[in-house]
């Protein structure tokens, strides 16, 4: 049975993806019955969707077409590397015309802020952005330094929703309820971004009648049985420095539980900076403005949809091991598995309703 690798997939060369996909879907164009899979490049890496074509009306590459237009229409909105996007010229404090997709996850980002206490903030740019140049360089900011930017961070400081804007041209500042004269706010969607991506995607495939699916984003979101009649087998990558190959090395797999759902890992064993023998991650925990210190080292979550999953990843790499527990043991809607370093050892540890098995 195929194992599909949760974690994200280097970038590539463009015109191979492309081709791949386009090969994958001529060699199905006439099919009515079982799975295509089409492919490509998206946000920075590649993207895989594989569903079940059985009883649609549409072929394979109009279906293509659609979703790479999604995925076309997401960047053109919500990427922080496209200079020409929403966001990025929101961020420079230009006027932009507000959509719905930039108003939707506009106000998902708010719910989450507050939901997790602060834990997962896409209003902390700025915080993000000092704490990666200072990885790049080698120079961490100072306490001031810190203290400065993370007070200009919280989606405290802005609106709860933006849905009244939708259709207007809006200037940044309109946005903001912090002192008058303050900076405007500037945001980044890394926590939730790709998560909402593989739900946008999910949305259309449910439109068109598919009910069997992957949508793999580097996040993934599923539904229904794979091409051999079962659930959805999802592997998780043994955390450790230096594990860069996708499928490697394994830390366990599990299969998805029936239904909806979207499957996210976060960690930080592939993103650190070492300075004077110490290991700083690259999650910041906007609630101090500093790296998180902590044993855990992975966390997957299964959530309704993948950007619930997406954000409480993030937000299990925040707090930490005991409190990550203590979460998602308080949640009867999500499971999760947790991987930390106890002296030197993997341990994994997984929530009552989900089940992993060692890979060999």
């Amino acid at each position: 049975m195929p194992v599909v690798n949760i974690r994200r997939i280097m970038k590539r060369k463009i015109s191979i993806f492309f081709l791949a996909a386009m090969t994958l879907v001529s060699l199905s164009c006439t099919k009515r019955s079982g799975y295509v899979r089409i492919e490509g490049y998206a946000q920075g890496g590649t993207y895989s969707v594989t569903f079940n074509i059985a009883g649609l009306d549409k072929d394979p590459v109009e279906i293509r077409d659609s979703v790479e237009s999604i995925l076309r229409k997401i960047d053109y909105t919500l990427s922080g590397y496209n200079k020409n996007s929403v966001l990025s010229r929101f961020n420079a404090g230009e006027n932009v015309v507000v959509d719905e997709m930039f108003a939707e996850i506009y106000s998902m980002g708010h719910e989450v802020w507050e939901e997790t206490g602060g834990a997962v903030d896409v209003s902390s740019a700025p915080l993000y952005d000092m704490w990666g140049f200072g990885f790049k360089s080698g120079a961490f900011p100072s306490a001031r330094q810190v203290d400065s930017v993370r007070s200009l961070c919280g989606m405290g400081l802005c609106r709860e929703t933006i849905s009244d804007l939708i259709g207007t041209d809006v200037e940044p500042e309109s946005i903001y309820v912090g002192q008058q004269g303050s900076a405007y706010p500037r945001l980044n969607y890394n926590a939730i971004a790709q998560g909402y991506s593989c739900d946008l995607v999910a949305r259309y495939l449910y439109s068109i009648g598919v009910r069997d699916m992957m949508v793999n984003i580097g996040e993934i979101f599923c539904d229904g049985k794979n091409p051999s009649g079962v659930a959805w087998t999802i592997g998780i990558d043994r955390p450790e420095d230096g594990n860069n190959d996708l499928g490697a090395k394994l830390q366990g797999v599990f299969s998805v539980p029936d239904g909806p759902h979207g499957v996210v890992t976060s960690g930080n064993y592939r993103k650190f900076y070492v300075r004077d023998g110490k290991k700083y991650a690259h999650t910041i925990d906007p609630r101090t403005g500093y790296p998180v210190t902590h044993s855990l080292l992975s966390a997957t979550i299964i959530a309704e949809n993948a950007m619930l999953a997406d954000a409480y990843a993030t937000y299990c790499m925040v707090i930490g091991l005991e409190q990550a527990k203590a979460f998602i043991q308080s949640r009867e809607d999500i499971e999760g598995c947790l991987v930390y370093d106890d002296e030197g050892e993997f341990v994994t540890w997984c929530s009552a309703g989900l089940e992993t098995r060692k890979v060999q």
